[in-house]
């Protein structure tokens, strides 16, 4: 079998040793390996693919006792993730991981689509995905919060996805989902927000479009970033030309940080992210 370890601890010499003493005592093969120390923090990370059988609570403990007492150790036999992608009106994102999962390229299983509208309702029904409308037409944000919650709850989910869900969430929320929650957003944010940020950029004369993809926090839109790109645009390009390219770069950048997640890559780190 296949695992993931993951370590993050205060930085000492012989780290390195110790843990892959541990390994060979209980006979894994290290697959891969990356390590990173960082020196302002003195925080050391690792994470190492591993092969063979193993009793997951003596390894971690034996682990544990030769590790910093602050050590956060991660071990999971590698295996799909279930998501749930939370999704508003576009199209774009969610259509994407849709055709990754149809195609057998997305490592997860997407056991359904929640939104707050109906529109999406026949594209998830093309990929046979189960489909809850939660309207919030009426209702509080706590009201429609707490529906969201109940049809959640009926669902073990390693990751939800807001692929372009357009309703800003609560710290109620968030602290149910801490460090499991994606979004993404295109890079205009802060400098130009609310209805049609394309056609502000492009009175602006903005010449990159770009989009971050990130942990959701209290703080909106300022979580922890796990992928970004750019690309670059002229002058010839009206504001719906723009839209097109920023909807293919959001698309993409989602795609990556869900992959890095997915494959277990990422450590959240104060209000960063370490990959590997």
């Amino acid at each position: 079998m296949d695992y993931v370890l993951k370590i993050e601890c205060k930085d000492e010499q012989g780290l390195i040793y110790r843990i892959a003493d541990v390994v060979f005592k209980y006979q894994l093969n290290i697959i891969k390996n990356d390590e990173f120390v960082d020196p302002d923090k003195s925080r050391f990370f690792m994470r190492a693919h591993l092969r063979g059988d193993v009793d997951s609570g003596a390894f971690q403990g034996t682990l544990r006792a030769m590790l910093p007492s602050d050590a956060n150790i991660y071990l999971s036999p590698v295996r799909k993730k279930n998501i749930i992608i939370l999704g508003t009106k576009e199209s774009h994102c969610v259509g994407d991981i849709l055709l990754k999962h149809n195609s057998d390229d997305l490592n997860a299983n997407i056991l359904a689509i929640v939104s707050n509208y109906d529109t999406l309702e026949p594209l998830a029904q093309k990929f046979d995905i189960p489909y809850h409308c939660v309207s919030h037409e009426g209702l509080s944000r706590e009201e429609h919060e707490k529906r969201v919650l109940e049809v959640l709850s009926g669902y073990e989910v390693d990751y939800l996805i807001l692929a372009k869900y357009m309703r800003i969430l609560s710290s109620v929320f968030v602290r149910h989902y801490e460090n499991k929650m994606i979004n993404i957003h295109h890079s205009f944010l802060p400098a130009f927000i609310g209805a049609n940020p394309y056609k502000q950029a492009y009175e602006r004369g903005v010449k990159i479009i770009g989009a971050t993809a990130h942990f959701v926090t209290n703080d909106l839109d300022e979580g922890p970033i796990i992928a970004q790109d750019v690309i670059h645009i002229n002058h010839t390009m009206g504001w719906k030309e723009m839209q097109r390219a920023g909807r293919n770069v959001e698309k993409v950048v989602l795609s990556n940080a869900l992959d890095l997640a997915l494959e277990d890559r990422i450590f959240v780190y104060e209000n960063k992210t370490v990959i590997f």
